[in-house]
């Protein structure tokens, strides 16, 4: 594309105008439906409310409130102002917004789609530290009309906008669904290649398979331990990856040689022992690099007749067993029993059969979750290429008068 601004092209010298979103749709909000009500009446019909995880489906009932196509947004929470686009039979929960058309001859719902998504963040209120973005804040959002004099043209310009946002939207879903495949393929012949039967190998615990290291923290008060730190601190927020070999926190040489948190060689695998998101996985990665630990991280150096990287593999295909059995019970956040931990058994197989599992989990595990090769790497850049072209596409010229024209101020 050349560098003339590919929207001024589209536009071919036409004018734009600006209209307030209160007076381009009417706005509504869901109703409440507790987890009994959806338990109590499951059904075909979608339920979407303020998660972003699944387009927001929360569940699925017997009947539907709305039926068409409509934009929602979230309008409580971490997600507020987050937007979707709705089409078909649905019902929304009270802490959704629903936005519908009045004019659909001057207005694309996907070009609207299109624009919240860059807009709608900018109105969210986070006072008493609990975002919001409520519907007289909605309506104040400018939304541009491009050619408003013509509507048909006007219509067929947003619908290009649409088409090439699309384009980019679906080719991301297509590598999306092809890494979850990925991850699925990997995940079968994970607990495929980690599956014996007893006296077929040697079982020991994970209490057996090598040295453990704890963690701590350095105190907080002491910038000698923090500022300018050069050693990694590895925390459960960390813990995203299925090797980890930095932090979001570092710590100094004077921390570990004053503090409870000490140095874990190289080549350990540490895994998650407290903290809320026990409750729904075991974290667990291969660190490839010497670091320390938080006090809610524990890591074992295995001995030297067995692979860093099969245990790796081993403990995150495990990794609901070992939760069931050694999650503690209780307690306001979720911990795991270091007793019941470490007498959790585990295959231990000869080394070149580990050899052998390793080569082929390695290939699998760097497909689906390397940032640098691989699918992640290719959505982050197809994600970008998008937004660059969303920027472009949506960068309508500013109102003249700062603010969106509003039918409600003409008749004034």
């Amino acid at each position: 594309m050349s560098h003339l601004n590919y929207l001024e092209k589209l536009l071919e010298g036409v004018g734009t105008e600006w209209q307030a979103l209160g007076d381009l749709v009417t706005l509504r909000r869901g109703r409440v439906m507790s987890k009994g009500f959806l338990s109590e009446n499951t059904g075909i019909f979608p339920v979407y409310s303020s998660q972003t995880a699944n387009d927001g489906m929360i569940g699925s009932i017997d009947t539907y409130d709305f039926d068409g196509e409509y934009i929602s947004w979230t309008t409580d929470g971490a997600n507020a102002g987050t937007i979707f686009y709705r089409k078909g039979k649905f019902s929304i929960t009270n802490v959704c917004g629903l936005m519908k058309i009045i004019d659909e001859n001057l207005l694309n719902y996907k070009y609207l789609y299109y624009w919240l998504t860059t807009e709608a963040k900018k109105y969210v209120y986070s006072g008493m530290g609990n975002p919001k973005l409520m519907s007289h804040q909605v309506e104040k959002i400018s939304v541009p009309i491009p050619c408003p004099d013509n509507p048909e043209k006007s219509l067929a310009i947003q619908a290009e906008i649409v088409r090439i946002l699309d384009s980019f939207t679906a080719m991301t879903a297509e590598l999306t669904a092809e890494l979850n495949l990925r991850k699925k393929q990997y995940n079968y012949y994970r607990d495929q290649l980690l599956s014996f039967e007893e006296g077929e190998v040697e079982w020991k615990t994970l209490g057996e398979i090598g040295t453990w290291y704890g963690g701590g923290t350095p105190s907080k008060n002491n910038s000698e331990f923090w500022e300018n730190g050069t050693i990694p601190w590895v925390s459960p927020k960390d813990m995203g990856n299925p090797i980890v070999d930095s932090s979001e926190d570092y710590i100094t040489e004077d921390a570990i040689k004053n503090s409870s948190t000490k140095l874990v060689p190289p080549n350990s695998i540490a895994l998650v022992v407290r903290s809320s998101i026990l409750d729904k996985k075991l974290p667990s990665a291969l660190i490839p690099v010497p670091v320390t630990l938080n006090q809610d991280m524990k890591a074992v150096i295995p001995h030297n007749s067995i692979l860093s990287s099969y245990i790796a593999h081993m403990i995150s295909s495990r990794g609901n067993d070992i939760l069931r059995t050694a999650k503690k019970t209780g307690g306001s956040v979720a911990s795991i029993d270091s007793k019941k931990l470490f007498s959790f058994l585990i295959p231990i197989p000869n080394l070149d059969e580990q050899q052998r599992i390793v080569s082929i989990l390695d290939k699998f595990d760097t497909l689906a979750n390397s940032i640098q090769e691989g699918l992640p790497r290719e959505i982050e850049l197809r994600q970008k290429q998008y937004e660059y072209y969303r920027d472009l596409l949506l960068s309508f010229p500013a109102s003249p008068a700062g603010e969106p024209k509003s039918h409600s101020d003409e008749a004034a």
